[in-house]
């Protein structure tokens, strides 16, 4: 089966939306005005996509904040020529319309694929930080069992966290999720890390 045909001609966010509203199942993005296929997911990084949703669903809920939790597929636009589709987000606050394809959360986070790498730890970074809402933007690394944790204070500065145990504090919203949570199941190689 052939790939359809993605258009060349260059988009904006609004026509980007109408555009894959009409699309089959896959999954696209909007890069600086052009339509970018996402990958499929391997065995270990949908399961721990998995896993970090459970996490946040289960602070979110654990804390009774108003807020959801969405798995992959919600976009952030993060400027007129770009939406991108995080693994996991979090928006605080009201309920979303139910048919939205964007939303502006609080809480981004990506799974760390090796195709993904430089994308999830480098562009996306200052991406979702030029979106007023995001606060907090997760990295995870389920083969090194690791969770990098960017944190946007009030003040606009930025400040990292490396974590391999303990808790992830995330305030704003005020909640903490387990970094074993986060990272799911270990596989093979880095098993006997986890």
């Amino acid at each position: 089966m052939n790939a359809p045909a993605l258009p060349k001609a260059r988009m904006k966010v609004e026509e980007f939306l109408a555009w894959s509203k009409r699309q089959p199942d896959d999954r696209y993005e909007l890069v600086d005005g052009e339509i970018v296929a996402m990958t499929r997911d391997t065995v270990r990084h949908n399961r721990t996509k998995a896993a970090a949703f459970r996490a946040l669903e289960d602070a979110v809920q654990g804390a009774g904040l108003p807020g959801v939790v969405l798995i992959d597929g919600v976009g952030v636009a993060v400027n007129d020529k770009t939406v991108r589709i995080p693994d996991v987000l979090v928006q605080c606050g009201a309920e979303p319309d139910p048919d939205a394809l964007i939303v502006s959360p609080l809480i981004v986070l990506e799974v760390v694929s090796p195709s993904s790498e430089r994308d999830d730890v480098e562009t996306k970074l200052i991406e979702y930080f030029s979106v007023a809402s995001i606060r907090h933007h997760l990295i995870v690394f389920s083969e090194k069992r690791v969770v990098v944790h960017h944190r946007r204070n009030d003040g606009g500065d930025i400040a990292t966290r490396i974590a391999r145990d303990g808790d992830v504090a995330l305030d704003p919203p005020g909640i903490a999720v387990p970094v074993h949570a986060l990272l799911g199941p270990a596989f093979g190689r880095g098993a006997e890390a986890g």
